[in-house]
């Protein structure tokens, strides 16, 4: 492999990673005792719209078609003093157009062996099926606690039937609406009044925890890399693109410090979106990116950057967030040329031209330890305090150095002051606006870059008309 560099790389100097070998890192799933509750039913009995319910925002897509879900999808749920995880399922029994079925069952299989309290959901409305039974014979040897919910009650007929279900083996059901939200309250009472004690660690999991958004195109390599930090198959690895639909969070520990990996759904253009659930994913993956405080932008370092990948660095300028370009699949590339790469992926994407390359195989875990300590690096440098006084400085010496082409107009920049972080917010005071967007704002942007030490993220400028004020005042 030409152009060999090590993993750490001083800042600013954009690659990152060349080594040959594997490099050991100390990772392993989030030491916290948070209870964890999974919701398990036939395929269509609305597990997903019982979870987006539950935690009071749409995290699981929810469409009428059987295997919608395919990962678990896990989202931390707080009611009162209490926090568990809450899990959403594929379908049990499900047979997957697209021959996933053995792996869905496999992620159906590690969520009810963790689980402390399992949430069975069936269809009130439609009534007892096979399907049903065959779900209760799966849940009566495993010993956990299970509550029995009926979804989809909303008549007084769908209730009287409701006795039927003890026959299942659980006891009476809940009856919900997971649609009206009918009955959540109730379930919501008896999932914690079944959770474990708590204990003093699940306090622990919350404070301040780095989220990133793990996006690219399809089959880029997002979900190997979630399965190398999750320390298990989290997320279904098929060489069938498209197949994470859903964004997956994974919590784990790198260094004794907490983070929050959000895979999303590979992403392609617009035009190819076969149906309702492909536009579902493609939403979910730009609320990933809103969501998080740094994205991890992957690449099959053997293909060609694509108009989908352009798309994506676009939106994450739009929202000024930090981006860490990952070329993946190293070890399927021998004779790649680093630097040659690094230099073309910053002529395809000009407005992250500023942001650090990182080379890995998440197949094999070479480098991701690398990409990991730069996700706290580029944190840090969105957490920088400028002072009023020295951007005022750096502001007048860049006046000095440049103005706008004005167009016969006289440019006036008055003075500055930093009004947010996380992203970096400048305001700066101008006679007239709209003479300072564009190029000469991408050219302020780069002095604050170089003169407060945060080189790779972005730089949210706004300005505001102002009369007569004099620039370099303390």
């Amino acid at each position: 492999m030409g152009g060999s560099s090590p993993c750490k790389r001083p800042k600013g100097s954009g690659v990152a990673a060349g080594a040959t070998a594997a490099v050991p890192y100390p990772l392993r799933p989030l030491p916290v005792a948070i209870p964890r509750v999974t919701i398990v039913g036939r395929p269509n009995v609305g597990k997903s719209s019982l979870l987006n319910r539950l935690c009071g925002r749409r995290v699981s897509i929810v469409e009428p078609t059987a295997g919608v879900t395919r990962d678990r999808v896990a989202v931390a749920v707080r009611s009162g003093d209490r926090s568990f995880e809450l899990v959403d399922t594929g379908g049990l029994g499900l047979v997957d157009e697209e021959q996933l079925k053995d792996h869905i069952e496999s992620q159906i299989e590690v969520a009810l062996a963790t689980a402390d309290v399992v949430v069975f959901v069936v269809d009130g409305k439609e009534g007892k099926v096979p399907g049903d039974d065959m779900v209760a014979r799966r849940l009566r040897p495993l010993g956990k606690t299970v509550l029995l919910v009926a979804n989809k009650v909303e008549a007084h007929h769908e209730e009287i039937a409701l006795p039927e279900w003890q026959r299942l083996g659980f006891g009476d059901p809940i009856s919900v609406s997971a649609k009206e939200g009918f009955g959540a309250s109730v379930l919501l009472e008896a999932i914690l009044a079944h959770l474990p004690p708590k204990v003093d660690e699940e306090d622990a999991a919350e404070g301040d925890v780095l989220r990133f958004a793990i996006v690219g195109k399809r089959n880029s390599g997002k979900s190997t890399l979630l399965n190398q930090l999750a320390g298990e198959e989290r997320v279904i690895v098929s060489e069938i693109p498209g197949t994470t639909r859903d964004a997956v969070d994974v919590a784990f520990e790198f260094d004794g410090k907490k983070l929050l990996a959000i895979d999303t759904a590979g992403v392609r253009k617009k035009k190819s979106l076969e149906h309702a659930i492909e536009l579902f994913a493609h939403s979910r993956s730009n609320d990933s990116i809103r969501r998080s405080h740094v994205c991890v932008h992957m690449f099959d370092v053997r293909e060609p950057i694509s108009q989908v990948d352009k798309s994506l660095a676009a939106y994450c300028v739009e929202h000024y967030k930090p981006v860490i370009l990952v070329g993946n699949k190293v070890d399927l590339a021998p004779e790649l040329d680093l630097k040659k790469w690094d230099a073309y992926i910053k002529q395809q994407l000009p407005g992250l031209d500023h942001a650090p390359v990182v080379f890995m195989s998440a197949k094999d875990g070479m480098n991701v330890d690398g990409m990991l300590e730069l996700l706290f690096e580029l944190r840090d440098q969105t957490k920088v305090e400028i002072p009023t006084a020295r951007l005022n400085r750096v502001l007048q010496d860049a006046r000095d150095r440049q103005l706008p082409s004005a167009g016969g107009h006289f440019p006036k920049m008055f003075y500055g002051t930093q009004v947010g972080t996380e992203p970096l917010q400048v305001l700066i005071f101008v006679n007239e606006p709209r003479l300072f967007r564009g190029q000469y704002e991408r050219f302020l942007v780069q002095q604050l870059r170089e003169a407060f030490d945060c080189p790779e993220v972005p730089i949210k400028v706004s300005w505001k008309r102002r009369e007569k004020v004099v620039l370099g005042g303390d």
